[in-house]
């Protein structure tokens, strides 16, 4: 039995949703043949119409700031996006049904702005109830639609199968909770041949209230389903051929990657690669389940990228390289660290005190640097620590990283690596104790250029191969 997860741009339209029956289609038939072990499934798992989640958040933005009427134009907008691509379920009791059930979602939403615009404020809990409608409707959608186009398909809500954490916008799914709640409703749907398709990103408290397990968590409710209920592989179906090389908005001539291991895509999901959730490889690390990246707007053509936890040998020394932007440097300068019990503790007690995730380490005897991502609680961070050292801020950096199982064989990697940087003043370098990356903080106007000479000196005899 697979997973299949389908992204918000394998579901934005019409056009994308028959793809999606017909991708499904195929997977059910090579599910029922003769010589399959497991003859259920698959189960699909949805995120929301392209671009809707975004616009359910600026909802809420508008109506916390009390421009209820914007608000409300919006939710119009969304509700006749939402019927028109409900027009491909083609039989014609479903659709009606789907569109009243689109209809009293919205009239919610509705009644929500309005309240919001008299409370002037939204809270966690409320966003969570505005952007889990999304990915309720879109897997609403698509049950219908698979049904009606001759799959038997069921509709799971969420809410029901995925228990969480109250830890709204941000919710962690309960393990135990989770695989008994899925196999309470799912496992009966398998055995009677149905198809299950429930809406990622959402989930519920042990409570029943709505909550949502951040951006990007559709990806992770795929690993969190197959790993409850012990799937053969996890497809995370998108709008490009798989994991490559680098980011292709910045370099020309990136090519797939066919076959990395489950921690070299977890390094590269982290630091920047778009295609892939950072938190998705966890369950599928824990029960060794594949996870395969595979393009819906290509199905006939599936080269795709396979993640297993022990990959066959390239020879290459890198796999891959991905980027970030919008970083910070933090500098910690302070003579008291020179032999002092404590004085990283201490540090690092505030940024969690602040709720800062750090990403990137180094330290010399008597100064720190980190990196972050996200600097919204920094400046009260940073008056904290005044108490203890002197402290600047970078804004506008960058983070490199460069991620291959090869590197810890290969120790000329990080001179040719700098090299390849053609002289950029690097800020930071970092290699963790695995060796399976190097890590570069850099200006961010320097990136692209930087990304395209290092891609040219480690890829460009590996595309030509190919």
């Amino acid at each position: 039995m697979i997973v299949m997860k389908f992204g918000g741009t394998s579901v934005a339209d019409r056009a994308a949703t028959t793809r999606l029956i017909a991708i499904v289609r195929a997977a059910r038939q090579a599910a029922i043949q003769p010589e399959s072990a497991d003859w259920r499934g698959p189960i699909v798992v949805v995120s929301a119409l392209g671009g809707v989640t975004d616009r359910l958040l600026g909802v809420a933005a508008e109506a916390g700031a009390g421009d209820v009427e914007g608000a409300r134009e919006n939710i119009r907008a969304l509700e006749a996006r939402h019927v028109e691509v409900a027009g491909v379920i083609t039989d014609h009791a479903a659709r009606r049904e789907v569109e009243a059930f689109i209809r009293r979602e919205f009239d919610d939403l509705q009644r929500i702005a309005g309240a919001l615009g008299v409370l002037r404020e939204v809270t966690p809990r409320w966003l969570d109830a505005i952007a889990a409608v999304g990915e309720i409707l879109s897997s609403r959608m698509v049950a219908a639609a698979l049904t009606s186009h001759g799959l038997s398909a069921s509709w799971v809500d969420a809410r029901r199968v995925i228990v969480t954490t109250a830890g709204h916008t941000s919710a962690l799914p309960l393990d135990a909770e989770t695989t008994a709640a899925l196999s309470a409703v799912v496992d009966p749907l398998l055995a009677a041949r149905q198809i299950p398709v429930i809406g990622g990103f959402v989930g519920a408290t042990v409570a029943g209230i709505t909550t949502t397990l951040g951006r990007g968590g559709s990806d992770y409710s795929a690993a969190i389903v197959g790993s409850c209920l012990g799937a053969e592989e996890i497809q995370i179906w998108t709008d490009v051929d798989g994991m490559l090389t680098a980011d292709p908005r910045i370099v020309a001539d990136t090519h797939v990657v066919p076959h990395l291991s489950f921690a070299e895509a977890s390094e590269l999901a982290y630091f920047g690669a778009k295609v892939l959730h950072p938190a998705t490889i966890q369950p599928a690390v824990a029960r060794n389940i594949p996870v395969r990246i595979l393009n819906s707007r290509r199905p006939e053509d599936p080269i795709g990228t396979l993640i297993t936890r022990d990959p066959p040998p390239t020879g290459q020394a890198l796999t891959a390289v991905a980027s970030k932007t919008g970083v910070t440097v933090v500098d910690i300068t302070s003579t008291r660290m020179l032999m002092a019990h404590g004085f990283l503790r201490r540090i690092f007690e505030v940024f969690e005190q602040h709720r800062i995730s750090v990403d990137v380490v180094t330290t010399s005897e008597v100064s720190v640097s980190v990196t972050i991502d996200d600097a919204r609680h920094l400046p009260e961070a940073i008056e904290t620590l005044r108490g203890v050292a002197d402290v600047t801020r970078e804004d506008g950096m960058a983070i490199l990283c460069a991620v291959g199982e090869g590197l810890k064989d290969d120790p000329t990697v990080v001179t040719r690596l700098l090299e390849a940087t053609g002289g950029v003043p690097i800020r930071m370098v970092s290699q963790a104790a695995a060796r399976r990356n190097i890590t570069l903080v850099l200006r961010a106007a320097d990136l692209g250029a930087t990304l395209e000479r290092i891609h040219r000196a480690f890829f460009e005899r590996v595309r030509q191969v190919r």
